[in-house]
């Protein structure tokens, strides 16, 4: 490992200054030039955003509409236009020398165009992408009220939930698979905290992100083992374009649990040099509804703060970036009094108003930590590209229980991450890459109690991805081999032996073939199928003990053995002056899909074990094989001339059983309830003078019953179905012609229902035995204020 890593940085600090030589030496230097303007009046569009993606960089038209680039290397970039209002303009120009290129952009409610860089070699536009890919943007997040970004997104992604233990806890579903069955990368790298775990979240401010790209399916030729159920790509930075500097402040109340938070950014780009640094504050109290009132210890705060420096010259670019995450998070253990159903603290006493409106967590709560910080480069070799990233992560998790300064439990990760790719030149319109990618990872317990054993891992993975487009068709495909090497460390509880060592390989070839066609500038059909693999987690392989919050003793497998999926995904976009619909359908067989069930005795009875919480049923973990099938639907009717009304329908749903009964019953754990979203949404005065882009909106949220639950070995109960009924207003401020700052207003659940999410944990806390009702409820009415204060200078 020391070998590959010392390699990989070898290459990284050499190849970029034998470049950027050829590039000061080399004659031959392209620069795009042109002008931006409104297609239908012809009239100048200052301040348009003229995006280099493979440079990751960028400029803005000046008054006359008028650009120019930066001196380039010659070759072929994916250029991106953009200007608020109007669609975007995406083109991959070839640059020999000197280029002058106009854009026209057609005003447009509806964002038609985009670029992902999410499962493919290289950024491409998204109608070129086989699999389902959708891009939500920092101004789609700033309107969006929630208390966390996977929250944030099951509101705005169709297929994208969450399983939620509590408003600051929650982990990505994607059409059904969670937990280690997706992947997280943030800024360039997945993203490595303890996912395995009912109650981890995935250690990310929200306020930082500028841009989230989701794709639904597996990715695992990219991304190697866990990517089954897709990807969520989060970035943080967004380089100013040059010659410019800005300052963003946002800040935000919510009504509900007193959330307050506010985020601060620079951020600058001068000569090819760009830096950018950010903090973060976010603290809420108790959140409440009307069946529980406050609900005790569901209150958090966190705070994080981050940088990044970077070169960006005719042979490429280079940044390093960091960013430290600390958040504290109480549990909500549901105990109550059982005459008056108030809830009782740890110590045995009623819960007050005092304890309610505290932001700092009560015992038992979480301290979390996460430092991470990203090399990202990529350089010319000439009409090649090679992109090399190393990262670094340390997750510190500690979980108290009985004290507030000593922890029960401590997990300490430590992760190096690398990516070496090589992306070839295009030929006869064949794009193709290959790359190493991978990681090493320790874990050491520093805390009494130990649910798994400390180990070493070591992932490592070779692929080649190629694309070919010609006309109206795109087909791309690859093929991946990885391997896992883990070494499990014996582990002893005073004298006696907890966990044993022992050592474990995972081999598996993962692929993935589809195509796009496009029969129309409005209509573009699309299919994929797709191989991925998943590789067991530690909790899975070797877990021995309590599982807080869970009320069930856990006992790992060893003999578990990779789950494999074999996907079949399809879909069709129309867009029309009228009407926007995206579809798709999906079948996933999954092949060996883990889960626990509960153990018997000798007897043949449930195995109980004591513990100072009380008896707690033995539970291991077990697979069999499954399929999952479902799909979303989006309509968006914006009908001309009447630009300003926009209604949009979303429905999703996903079906999943195991191929014969587990425990009395086909139904698969952990599976969403389909769901309908209806939004009536105005847009007005998109050239206001004082008021700009003012917007208001309506929306129906219903969520349907899950009866499928998995009622095998008390794991689910069914759930009922839920109708939400939500509504914003917002504007952008406006002085001189330039946006002085926005402000948006929203109201979540004016009904005040209450209701139980199927895949929220807090509904398996303790009967109320007061009014009757099991666990606890979401959150009740709540209303939101945000308001963004974004700032730009010419430097």
């Amino acid at each position: 490992m020391k070998r590959i890593l010392y390699l990989l940085g070898l290459v990284i600090l050499c190849v970029p200054g034998l470049y950027a030589q050829n590039a000061t030496s080399g004659k031959t230097v392209a620069v795009l030039s042109g002008k931006v303007t409104d297609a239908t009046s012809g009239n100048a569009l200052p301040g348009a955003t003229i995006f280099i993606h493979e440079l990751k960089t960028g400029v803005i038209s000046q008054n006359d509409g008028s650009y120019t680039s930066p001196k380039l290397r010659p070759g072929k970039y994916l250029v991106e236009v953009s200007y608020q209002g109007y669609g975007s303009v995406i083109e991959t120009i070839n640059l020999q020398q000197a280029t002058q290129e106009n854009f026209a952009l057609k005003e447009s409610i509806v964002e038609q165009e985009g670029v992902t860089v999410t499962g493919v070699t290289s950024a491409t536009k998204t109608k070129l992408s086989p699999q389902p890919v959708v891009i939500v943007k920092r101004d789609d997040l700033i309107k969006t009220t929630s208390t966390n970004l996977i929250d944030a997104l099951s509101k705005a992604v169709p297929g994208v939930t969450n399983i939620a233990t509590g408003p600051a806890i929650s982990k990505p579903v994607i059409r059904g698979l969670g937990y280690n069955r997706v992947v997280v990368v943030n800024d360039g790298m997945r993203q490595e905290g303890q996912q395995w775990g009912d109650e981890h979240g995935i250690e990310i401010d929200d306020y930082s992100v500028q841009r989230v790209e989701v794709l639904k399916g597996p990715a695992s030729l990219m991304y190697g083992s866990d990517a089954m159920g897709g990807v969520v790509n989060i970035q943080s930075y967004t380089p100013a374009p040059e010659g410019t500097m800005g300052v963003n402040v946002l800040s935000e109340y919510q009504t509900n649990n007193r959330l307050r938070g506010v985020y601060a950014n620079v951020n600058g780009t001068k000569n090819g040099i760009d830096w950018n640094a950010y903090g973060t504050y976010k603290g809420a109290a108790d959140y409440q509804n009307k069946y529980d009132g406050r609900v005790y210890n569901s209150k958090f705060y966190n705070k994080n703060f981050g940088g990044l420096l970077g070169y960006t010259g005719k042979w490429g670019y280079s940044r390093i970036s960091a960013s430290n995450f600390d958040q504290h998070i109480g549990m909500v253990e549901g105990e109550r009094d059982d005459a008056t159903g108030a809830f009782v603290k740890a110590d045995g006493e009623i819960a007050t108003n005092a304890d309610f409106n505290k932001i700092k967590p009560q015992i038992p709560f979480q301290h979390i930590q996460h430092f991470k910080t990203v090399w990202d480069n990529s350089i010319r070799l000439g009409a090649e590209r090679l992109d090399a990233i190393v990262a670094y992560q340390h997750n510190q998790r500690r979980e108290f229980g009985e004290s507030e300064t000593v922890p029960s439990a401590y997990f300490d990760l430590k992760t190096i991450n690398y990516s070496l790719k090589l992306q070839l030149a295009e030929r006869n319109n064949w794009k193709t890459s290959v790359g190493v990618t991978g990681m090493y990872q320790t874990n050491r317990n520093k805390a009494e109690e130990r649910l798994i054993p400390d180990y070493d891992l070591f992932d490592i993975g070779g692929f080649v991805f190629t694309q070919y487009t010609k006309d109206k068709l795109t087909v791309s495909g690859g093929v991946r081999y990885d391997n896992r090497h883990i070494n499990s460390l014996a582990t002893f509880d005073e004298t006696d032996l907890k966990f044993a060592s022992f050592t474990k390989n995972f081999s598996n070839i993962s692929g993935s073939i589809g195509a796009s066609y496009a029969a129309s500038k409005q209509t573009t059909f699309k299919v994929n199928i797709s191989r991925g693999f998943r590789a067991p987690n530690m909790a899975e392989l070797a877990s021995n003990g309590a599982h807080e919050g869970t009320n069930r003793y856990e006992v790992g497998n060893t003999n578990l053995k990779s789950e494999t999926s074999f996907q079949v995904d399809a879909g069709v976009e129309v867009n029309t002056e009228h009407v926007s619909v995206a579809a798709s359908l999906y079948y996933n067989n999954i092949r060996n899909f883990i889960f626990y069930e509960k153990m018997v005795n000798g007897a043949g009875a449930d195995s109980v074990i004591a513990d100072p919480s009380g008896d707690l049923f033995v539970y291991q973990f077990d697979q069999h094989n499954a399929n999952l099938y479902g799909g979303e639907i989006s309509v968006d009717i914006h009908p001309h001339p009447l630009d300003w009304l926009h209604f949009e329908n979303i429905f999703s749903y996903t079906r999943a059983q195991f191929t014969s009964e587990i425990g009395g019953t086909k139904n698969i754990p952990f599976i969403p309830a389909g769901r309908l979203v209806s939004e009536l949404k105005g847009n007005f005065l998109p050239k206001g003078k004082g008021l700009r882009n003012v917007y208001a909106s309506v929306e129906s949220d219903y969520n349907f019953a899950q009866n499928h639950a998995f009622t095998g070995f008390n794991t689910e109960t069914a759930t009922g179905s839920y109708w939400l009924i939500n509504a914003g207003i917002g504007t952008d401020i406006v002085s001189r012609g330039k946006k002085i700052f926005s402000i948006s207003i929203n109201g979540l659940n004016l009904a005040d229902v209450a209701y139980q999410n199927h895949l929220s944990r807090l509904k398996y806390n303790p009967e109320n035995l007061a009014t009757g009702r099991m666990g606890v409820f979401n959150m009740g009415r709540n209303f939101s204020v945000k308001i963004n204060v974004p700032l730009s200078f010419k430097i």
